[in-house]
């Protein structure tokens, strides 16, 4: 009697969905990262955390020669939000210093004694700091580098497991790369966050961080190859100032603003990009920013997709517009 009632419900609720023109879908959930070495990213999340399900708060980085975890962290997480609302994660990255190093995970991939050290660590530091979840960040891996990739997510997965963490997630890039095979990925991670930004980047000409259009497609291809509930859709909340033959320098939206502002010249909406944009009557310098509008439609692309997790890096750069244009 009991399942012919949960069957009867779930009908009608179906029934009612059609009726209305819509269907059950998946409630959106958002993630935030913070940068713990800056004041204003802790602001942010104190002031928004109710808008957010994920606060990935912690900063565990591995030793650049050994992969041992640098703990304590050099960046204290000091966050404590109330009990029961969002749910804190840490971010574990061989960035070390200036860089990613990749020498970092093949160490720990040919040492089995040694990950499994490491991975034991940072279980218990995630256990100790009641993280609930961690998001795996080893960049500039090679294609070659994939057995070791796999022997170290899965370790520290398990570990993790062990230590009562409940998702693990995967940063990937947004265009296609062999040393980040998505199917393979899912196999040991619960989700992976494809990292849909930098579309322009401090080394290239200025443009756009996110098109609606370049992050359709490529996450189009992620979920099809692993299907939209195994996609988190990292968003970005930052700009780019250019200045004529340096490097492109990473700016929150309001310095962006006043960067315009100090030099004289407007921000206008690229049509092509929904991305504001703007450039000095000499053209030495630009700034590309994202705004409320331009991630509103970020998001609505990705649920064309199905996709319904998003991660945005990172907070405390933001258009405080956003907070207002996030409905869950």
């Amino acid at each position: 009697m009991r399942r012919f009632t949960s069957i009867v419900l779930v009908f009608l609720v179906l029934v009612a969905c059609a009726a209305l023109g819509g269907s059950v879908q998946e409630r959106k959930s958002f993630w935030a990262f913070t940068g713990p070495w800056d004041a204003r990213s802790d602001a942010s999340l104190r002031a928004n955390a109710a808008s957010l399900d994920v606060a990935v708060t912690g900063w565990i980085a591995l030793d650049s020669l050994t992969g041992e975890p640098l703990l304590p962290s050099p960046y204290p997480d000091t966050i404590r939000l109330a009990t029961g609302t969002t749910q804190r994660f840490a971010l574990v990255t061989s960035w070390h210093g200036q860089g990613f190093h990749a020498a970092s995970i093949r160490a720990l991939g040919r040492d089995r004694a040694r990950l499994g050290r490491v991975a034991s660590r940072i279980a218990r530091h995630a256990d100790s700091t009641r993280y609930a979840g961690l998001v795996l960040d080893f960049e500039t891996l090679k294609a070659s580098d994939l057995p070791s990739q796999m022997t170290v997510l899965r370790a520290i997965a398990d570990s993790a497991r062990a230590h009562g963490v409940t998702t693990i997630a995967i940063a990937i890039p947004a265009e296609p790369d062999d040393a980040y095979p998505t199917r393979e990925l899912v196999k040991v991670v619960d989700h992976v966050l494809v990292m849909l930004y930098d579309q322009h980047w401090a080394g290239s000409q200025p443009g756009p961080i996110s098109a609606p259009d370049w992050v359709a497609r490529n996450l189009s291809r992620v979920v099809g190859e692993v299907g939209a509930s195994r996609v988190v859709a990292g968003l970005p909340l930052y700009g780019y100032h250019w200045v004529k033959g340096k490097p492109g320098v990473g700016i929150a939206f309001d310095a962006g603003l006043r960067t315009a502002e100090r030099e004289r010249f407007t921000v206008t909406r690229d049509s092509a990009s929904r991305t504001l944009r703007g450039a000095s009557k000499s053209g030495n310098s630009a700034v590309w920013l994202t705004d409320a509008s331009l991630v509103a439609d970020l998001i609505r692309a990705a649920e064309e997709l199905g996709v319904t997790r998003f991660a945005f890096w990172r907070l405390g750069q933001e258009d405080p517009q956003i907070w207002s244009r996030l409905t869950r």
